[in-house]
């Protein structure tokens, strides 16, 4: 079972490469989940999932997920899906 976190980010995948993006505190996306925008409560993951949603034009899918904070305030992800969407692909192409 997954942990459940306090604090939340917002990630979408871009709209025409497709990267995994998350949500920073300029407003703007960046692939580096490092600087993604940390809500602490539930009223500030709505409010900033509200904000990134307003960018259709940039991302596509955005939505909230679940992080934990290192000693550095650094976020890292709870659940196994963001993990493997984060690092790509887990199936190497066969030779053929």
């Amino acid at each position: 079972m997954a942990r459940k976190s306090a604090h939340q980010i917002v990630t979408a995948n871009r709209l025409l490469q497709g990267d995994v993006v998350y949500f920073n505190d300029n407003g703007a996306w960046t692939r580096e989940l490092r600087s993604a925008w940390v809500a602490s409560d539930k009223e500030s993951a709505a409010r900033l999932l509200h904000r990134a949603e307003a960018m259709p034009h940039l991302v596509v899918g955005p939505y909230l997920v679940d992080v934990e904070l290192d000693e550095a305030s650094v976020p890292s992800l709870c659940h196994m899906r963001e993990v493997m969407r984060e690092t790509g692909p887990s199936v190497a192409a066969q030779p053929s």
